[in-house]
């Protein structure tokens, strides 16, 4: 029998498994819908996970330690929804104790091997964390929507929707990013208060978190645009300053970034890259399945384990 760790970054549309050896090498890996129980039933979304790490585990092996990263992992608090994903996974064949952490322990792990350091992360929603010994001390943000969220793809998309209507409000000429806006949610029309009227409609009659959809806008635009430009930097610097208070002063150890909103060829993360390279080493995580499974292995095989860093993570000039 060839003993495995495996891990898996489960988010609320897609759950990936990788499995790995104690040489580091990859064993296998697994893929499978969102399998978060805050954003689906319990029975659905450990089905789901189940799948992923069976996909991932080859024929024959044994594994000895198993972790799942995910956002809101209290949830795993509740000795209910524990219960039902370890018995979807002994079903598959996971009989070891089942290891939660937070996306963020995952992502940082994913991308360097150092045991301190911040990790950002800017999705649809942003939080930054501090983390020590590979586990999340404290944070910065995460509020969501409604409280907060600053330099996300809402706030990015909400920026959007704004600096459009202050244009509709004023006798300045549409630019490309308001034209985009408008086009996106009320079609051409050529009187700018009946945009102005149509647009507010539109964007109080969808769910506030479908704002994010404009993020893409601004990110297409940002060198062809002043608006979706000052959006872009404004943005990069809110983040940074996310950052910066999840750091102790003088602080030199590294920054990994996480999320669409700020990956390595976006114009919010090249900029924010800019602002934090002068003070940390910057990486970004590109595959939290591998930090998963690192944390994992680690578990079951100490702290010389070797590090699967996916090269996609390398740090970021």
């Amino acid at each position: 029998m060839t003993d495995v760790a495996v891990g898996v970054d489960i988010g609320g549309t897609s759950s990936r498994a990788l499995a790995v050896h104690a040489d580091g090498r990859v064993a296998g890996r697994g893929a499978s819908g969102g399998g978060n129980p805050n954003s689906h039933p319990p029975e659905v979304a450990a089905g789901r996970v189940a799948e992923a790490v069976a996909a991932a585990v080859p024929t024959g092996a044994d594994v000895v330690s198993c972790l799942l990263g995910l956002a809101g992992e209290s949830k795993f608090s509740d000795p209910a929804i524990l219960a039902i994903f370890e018995a979807a996974l002994r079903e598959v064949g996971v009989t070891c104790r089942i290891d939660v952490v937070s996306d963020a322990e995952v992502a940082f792990a994913s991308a360097t091997s150092a045991p301190d350091g911040t990790v950002l992360i800017g999705g649809t929603g942003s939080v930054a964390a501090r983390i020590v010994g590979r586990r999340k001390e404290s944070w910065r943000g995460g509020w969501g929507w409604l409280l907060g969220d600053e330099g996300s793809a809402f706030w990015i998309g909400r920026q959007a929707v704004r600096s459009t209507l202050s244009v509709l409000q004023s006798t300045a000429p549409l630019g490309l990013l308001a034209e985009a806006v408008l086009k996106e949610t009320v079609g051409d029309v050529g009187d700018r208060r009946l945009a102005l009227s149509r647009l507010i409609t539109s964007a109080n009659a969808e769910p506030p978190i479908r704002l994010a959809r404009f993020a893409s806008l601004v990110s297409d635009l940002a060198a062809a645009d002043p608006a979706a430009a000052d959006i872009v930097a404004d943005a990069a610097r809110l983040l940074a300053e996310q950052a910066a208070m999840a750091r102790t002063p003088d602080e030199t150890t590294p920054v990994v970034l996480a999320g669409s909103v700020i990956g390595p060829s976006s114009p919010v993360g090249v900029a924010l890259r800019e602002r934090l390279s002068a003070e940390a080493e910057v990486r970004y995580a590109s595959d939290g399945a591998a930090g998963a499974a690192w944390l994992a292995a680690l578990e079951a095989w100490g702290p010389t384990t070797p590090h699967p860093t996916p090269r996609e993570s390398r740090p970021q000039t």
